[in-house]
């Protein structure tokens, strides 16, 4: 089997148990796995001259890759629509769901490749997508051949939309499907797709969109069909809540409940179960979350951008919740720059009045550890003997870093302007060298995606 040594490091963050840090650091990946983690001094001779693979990490560092856990990788293509850059959720999503109608396998494919594309640059070396509207032919499968492509580990939610308007819902019915063909679909992509073996490069989520946008019975019965497959499968749950005061309002109309006692009601809570934003959630939900180890993927640039809220995420971690990070959809972040959004956590928390509520330290363990729990897995998220050896790698000789990386270099990477990495290995497999994809002609692919975007406007008559 191959073996891969990044040796020499300023300084190896592990996230291990110990949360040690180690200067002049060296990782040593035999195959797709971490062997070994420790001083450069202390490698062996035997283990140097093993090594097919070396990577100089002189003034770099190294440590685990990120983990992006809510993301509409479509939305890459409806970046900055003009109509919806002032728009809270509620009227963003009527602006954008007759462009979305448009959407083709081909669209797919695409803004899956460039979504993956940046958030690797950025050093996302696992992401989740939540994918919920499937015009036109359009399927999960487009999104796990453009994942393979790339390279980076991928959980693909079959999201899902069945409540149109005509029923009550916020979505028009022609972005809606039978709840049929949803759960029959979302069989089909579990038993075609899904790897619960360690180190899995896929997986796949079953994820109805939103309250506003399912049934309740639609709910219930994709829990019974995750869970059906037993829990050595391992198929996860996902949906939005408690995202805006609109939806609160809409729970409260429609259902009698506020969002998390909706969530509640429904069994969506336990291990098996994450959910996006949790902006409006009150202090039983939070309990509840965490006695029932229920995920939180938290979303600050676009809770921002959409005027939605804070996220309680200091209490959140105080109460013992998983809490992830996710960018959320690149047309209401309108960037899919992760370690960026582990900056906007970190600052976030501190907005509201205590300048230590989340650390940079703190930050980065959500981007890692935390969205490895999230999405359920103690295969990455750190860098130990027996992980996966996705690594990345910052040039701390970056102007950004001037000043700061000679202090501490830990938290320079959040507290200066977010860069992108220098390397990053996915399952021992390098993808990025000297700043730049190794497989993937970027220049090619923006050309594509762009040329698709252009078109996806013209075809909904929005050009």
């Amino acid at each position: 089997m191959p073996t891969t040594l990044i040796d020499g490091a300023t300084v190896v963050v592990t996230m291990d148990q110990d949360r040690r840090e180690i200067n002049d650091g060296a990782v040593l990946v035999r195959d797709h796995v971490i062997e070994w983690v420790g001083p450069s001094a202390d490698l062996t001779p035997a283990q140097r001259a093993a090594a097919d693979y070396r990577i100089n990490a002189s003034n770099r560092l190294v440590m685990p890759g990120l983990v992006n856990t809510h993301h509409h990788f479509y939305q890459t293509l409806t970046r900055v629509i003009p109509a919806a850059q002032d728009a809270v959720l509620f009227d963003w999503l009527k602006t954008l769901y007759p462009i979305w109608a448009e959407l083709q396998p081909n669209d797919i494919y695409l803004s899956t490749r460039l979504a993956l594309t940046e958030l690797l640059l950025s050093g996302c070396t696992t992401s989740s997508d939540h994918h919920y509207l499937w015009p036109n032919g359009t399927r999960l499968d487009d999104q796990f051949a453009a994942a393979e492509g790339v390279g980076v580990r991928f959980h693909g939610a079959r999201g899902s939309m069945s409540l149109g308007e005509s029923q009550g819902g916020l979505p028009p019915d022609r972005v809606t499907e039978s709840e049929e063909v949803i759960l029959r679909d979302s069989l089909r992509v579990v038993e075609e797709f899904h790897d619960a073996n360690r180190y899995a490069m896929r997986r796949v989520v079953l994820a109805p969109c939103s309250p506003f946008s399912v049934t309740p019975d639609l709910m219930r019965e994709s829990a019974v069909l995750a869970r059906s497959f037993g829990p050595e499968a391992d198929v996860h749950l996902h949906t939005h809540l408690a995202e805006t005061r609109d939806e609160e309002d809409f729970c409260k109309a429609r259902f009698g409940l506020r969002p998390g006692a909706y969530a509640r009601d429904l069994g969506w809570t336990g291990d098996d179960v994450w959910h996006a934003h949790c902006v409006h959630i009150n202090r039983h939900d939070i309990n509840h979350f965490a006695k029932s180890h229920t995920g939180v993927a938290h979303c600050p640039t676009s809770n921002m951008r959409l005027a939605s809220g804070i996220a309680p995420v200091r209490a959140m971690l105080d109460a013992g919740v998983n809490v992830g990070l996710g960018v959320d959809g690149s047309a209401s972040n309108d960037g899919s720059h992760l370690l960026g959004e582990a900056r906007q956590a970190m600052l976030l928390q501190r907005v509201q009045g205590d300048p230590a509520a989340l650390s940079a330290r703190q930050a980065l363990e959500l981007a890692t550890l935390g969205g490895a729990a999230v999405l359920g897995r103690d295969d990455i998220g750190a860098l130990a003997p027996g992980m996966a050896a996705d690594i990345i790698g910052f040039d701390l000789t970056a102007v950004t870093y001037a000043g700061g990386a000679v202090h501490d270099p830990v938290a320079a990477l959040v507290f200066c302007q977010p860069q992108n990495v220098d390397f990053a290995l996915v399952n021992g497999r390098v993808l990025v060298e000297d700043g730049w994809p190794v497989h993937l002609d970027v220049a090619q692919l923006v050309e594509q995606h762009n040329a698709a975007a252009r078109n996806l406007l013209v075809r909904a008559g929005k050009a």
